[in-house]
């Protein structure tokens, strides 16, 4: 009889240990008054930034280094008491132990060979904005941690807006993990033949996270600015669209391809594609963060039915103004149009890192040789930001300096369409065109 009991009650154990439990026993939340399935693929990042692999549209695999832990970002909109639940898509390999924390607040969760789900624990956050969860390796019996593809993230009482990267449906996951792109719309009448557009820009010591792109002169057919392409290298980026839409430049008739005029030293020349297509042009320079650059761009219509667009770049460490290329655009008869500027991170696995440019003085000249001064812009992000599945967006005024910021899961955001307005500088460019190389 002693035996038949022990193993009834070794068959017990056994089938508890096939379960993932955790360190509280809490009871999952019944008829929540509101409840997310959060993907971790779109919402979740990796302490090892550009080395790892270990995030995927699957959300976290590939989990094998105890010293890499993850981030997981959702924004409230008020305060409430949220449940945090491993789904039932979480694939566990052998015993494991993670730890997940909020405000330092840590609970545990044991993980073996089952793939239920599981409550991790409620947190209370009192404030708006951003909620960070850190996942933590703590042991593991194999060769990985668990891979997890969604929490869910659930409350008794909160009913506000939860904001977070929903879905892959437009390869969403790689844009919302990249964040919010945002934009500085220059107000200038449509009727200025603006032949010369001007702009400074610096970019705040610690700002110039690795894949940020802070673009200075954009206007109706193309974009002017400096990028951080990694960690040895950073370019000075001019680039004008074809009028034949597609993201293919290979698929371009020779009728509508961006013809390049000139080039300045050390400048590549080639196409580019994947957001439109056209000719592109880049000259690798070492610009520092904490220093002002000045940007120039000419463009005018030809007698052809071409419009010729020239960039020129100061660098203040050569004490010179640089040419890096000057493209003639078919099937285009214009002058400088729609003037704009914007901030970008074209690396999703730095979207969780902030980042921050300032512009200022702003010019433009008529083909009248006439100059005058913008002082007046309308703040905009992309799809990202105006679904609110990213809201870390922000621009505006600081000090006399119009800035971009965005990335970073910061609270403080800037309501799209507003118009800022700085005080003029009066301060016109001393440019001699004549002298332009």
């Amino acid at each position: 009889m002693k035996n038949l009991l022990y193993l009834f009650f070794a068959s017990l154990l056994v089938s508890f240990s096939c379960t993932a439990n955790s360190e509280s026993t809490e009871d999952p939340l019944k008829n929540p008054k509101t409840s997310i399935s959060l993907p971790l693929a779109g919402n979740a990042y990796s302490s090892k930034h550009l080395e790892s692999n270990t995030i995927t549209d699957n959300g976290i695999e590939n989990w094998t280094n105890a010293e890499e832990f993850f981030t997981i970002y959702f924004r409230i909109s008020k305060a409430g008491s949220f449940q945090l639940t491993i789904e039932e898509s979480v694939e566990v390999f052998g015993k494991s132990e993670l730890e997940f924390s909020i405000n330092n607040e840590a609970k545990k969760v044991k993980f073996d060979t089952s793939k239920k789900a599981v409550t991790i624990g409620t947190w209370k956050i009192n404030q708006e904005g951003y909620v960070a969860v850190k996942i933590k390796g703590i042991n593991k019996t194999k060769d990985r941690f668990p891979a997890i593809n969604r929490l869910t993230i659930s409350s008794a009482d909160y009913d506000g807006k939860i904001s977070y990267v929903p879905n892959n449906e437009g390869n969403f996951y790689h844009w919302g993990r990249r964040g919010p792109s945002v934009h500085l719309n220059y107000q200038v009448p449509e009727s200025v033949n603006a032949k010369w557009y001007y702009n400074e820009l610096t970019v705040p010591e610690n700002e110039d996270k690795i894949g940020s792109y802070f673009m200075a002169n954009g206007f109706g057919e193309g974009y002017f600015g400096i990028q951080v392409n990694s960690a040895t290298e950073r370019r000075v980026l001019f680039s004008v669209w074809s009028p034949f839409n597609t993201d293919d430049p290979a698929s371009i008739p020779e009728s509508h391809k961006i013809k390049m005029l000139k080039k300045g030293e050390n400048v590549h020349t080639g196409e580019f594609g994947n957001e439109g297509s056209g000719g592109q042009s880049y000259l690798k320079y070492n610009w520092k963060a904490g220093t002002t650059y000045k940007f120039l761009l000419q463009g005018f219509p030809q007698n052809n039915n071409t419009t010729t667009y020239t960039a020129y770049f100061y660098a203040p460490e050569l004490q010179k103004w640089l040419l890096i290329a000057s493209f003639n655009r078919p099937e285009t008869n214009t002058y400088l149009k729609r003037f704009h500027s914007f901030l970008e991170n074209f690396i999703p696995e730095q979207g969780d890192l902030s980042r921050k440019v300032l512009f200022n003085n702003q010019w433009i000249c008529d083909d009248k040789g006439v100059w005058s001064e913008i002082n007046s812009v309308r703040f905009t992000t992309d799809s990202t930001g105006a679904k609110e599945y990213r809201m870390d967006f922000a621009g505006g005024l600081d000090n006399n300096s119009f800035y971009l910021k965005n990335g970073g899961f910061f609270n403080n955001y800037t309501t799209p369409k507003t118009i800022f307005t700085r005080p003029l500088n009066n301060k016109k460019p001393e440019i001699n065109f004549d002298t332009l190389p």
